[in-house]
């Protein structure tokens, strides 16, 4: 019994390639964006299309998945809080590994197969694990709109890349500012 749904987008089928090793079949299809896929400030929107042009292969121990998936992603820059619509290409490879090999491993306790291993469940893979781990990784950690974006001000939060000319009076020194005053009641009794 599988805990896959055989019907979800990123779920695909492996069993006409036989468990032959060399058979091969391509794929290449739009699947809507799980939830969450991204990271806090650049992400893919959920249900957004995600075009995936694959490659399944079977070998000795399962079947290795290689292709590529494409999304768009929207965010906000890191520095000026502008958004960003972008794209992410990323390239994805993964050997699924046969439930049966899976056990035998497990048997003859070989230290190749562990928990992070991917498998096969009757002959179903899910590429959702392996599409999140690309696409996170392939995202920059601080994006940018541009990659000489000036940010805010710090003083007032106004956009420097609006404004290049931007500035503040320089602040007075705390030690000087009873002086300031002064000069000030000065100026004021002498107009």
């Amino acid at each position: 019994m599988t805990s896959l749904d055989p019907r979800a987008p990123l779920v695909l089928d492996t069993r006409e390639l036989g468990r032959r090793p060399g058979s091969q079949r391509d794929v290449v299809i739009t699947v809507p964006a799980p939830a969450e896929l991204g990271i806090e400030v650049l992400r893919v929107p959920e249900g957004s299309p995600v075009q995936l042009d694959l490659r399944l292969e079977a070998v000795m121990e399962g079947v290795l998945v290689t292709g590529t998936a494409t999304a768009a992603l929207e965010g906000e820059c890191a520095r000026c809080l502008e958004p960003i619509d972008d794209e992410v290409d990323v390239t994805l490879q993964e050997l699924f590994v046969y439930a049966d090999q899976h056990d035998k491993a497990v048997e003859h306790d070989d230290h190749d197969l562990d928990d992070e291993t991917s498998r096969l469940e009757d002959d179903l893979l899910d590429l959702e694990p392996l599409l999140r781990d690309a696409v996170v990784l392939a995202l920059p950690f601080t994006p940018l709109c541009e990659d000489d974006c000036p940010g805010l001000c710090a003083e007032c939060g106004a956009r420097l890349a609006d404004d290049p000319d931007h500035s503040h009076e320089e602040p007075i020194d705390p030690r000087w500012a009873g002086l300031t005053a002064l000069t000030q009641d000065q100026s004021t009794t002498t107009d």
